[in-house]
């Protein structure tokens, strides 16, 4: 199993950026039983939804449950860019095409508790991929081994494949970022996402300027 390190160790230094997190993974634990797999996704690209998704699979984990956090963009990633590794990392394209086991897919993180699968090379039959067969056996198989699974979705405003991943989850979080998207849009968003069948847990108002109001609250969440 490969290693990977968080470069931004900073990124999240705020008290009220940490606490944010801490209050998404409550949020989550009190929707319900059964909430293990939460996919994670937005309207456009550039809300903050990798971040997002890395930040509260980490708060889970610092709870000392096991935690994978899935990376299902297959087409534009841009989760890799957050860690450092000594050499080439493989992720779930690799397991779905039979070029690469689970485990050399599967990388362990700076983070007890946490591990990641990357999105791997970008195939040109994403969507083919995650609606396989070979994605629902990967899907079952991590289900027994962690406590919650994490997938980092596509924007439902571009692509199919958060729809499809959308039959694997337990409950789905929309990441809105603050004066980038309308709320029609957003709720256009939403709607496509409650089509799909999966619960709708909530939607997260992310990058609320400093100046806000509502001092409590800060520009917690960060860019993709």
């Amino acid at each position: 199993m490969q290693r990977v390190e968080y470069i931004n160790k900073t990124e999240m230094s705020d008290f009220f950026a940490v606490e944010a997190f801490k209050n998404l993974r409550m949020n989550i634990q009190l929707s319900g039983t059964g909430i293990q797999t939460v996919l994670i996704t937005s309207t456009v690209m550039s809300e903050g939804k990798s971040s997002c998704s890395y930040h509260l699979a980490k708060s889970f984990a610092e709870l000392g449950k096991r935690v994978l956090l899935v990376d299902c963009d297959l087409r534009k990633s841009y989760l890799p860019r957050k860690f450092y590794c000594e050499s080439e990392v493989y992720g779930l394209s690799h397991f779905l095409t039979g070029m690469q086991t689970l485990d050399q897919c599967i990388c362990e993180t700076d983070t007890k508790n946490l591990h990641i699968i990357f999105s791997g090379m970008f195939p040109p039959n994403p969507a083919e991929l995650l609606s396989s067969k070979a994605f629902d056996a990967l899907m079952g198989a991590l289900k027994k081994h962690y406590d919650y699974i994490i997938l980092d979705t596509p924007p439902l405003g571009s692509v199919i494949d958060a729809a499809i991943l959308a039959q694997h989850s337990d409950g789905a979080v929309m990441i809105v970022r603050h004066s980038k998207v309308k709320a029609r849009l957003a709720q256009k968003g939403v709607r496509q996402l409650e089509r799909t069948g999966c619960k709708t847990l909530g939607v997260v108002l992310n990058g609320v300027p400093k100046n806000h109001k509502d001092k409590y609250y800060g520009e917690y969440y960060v860019h993709e």
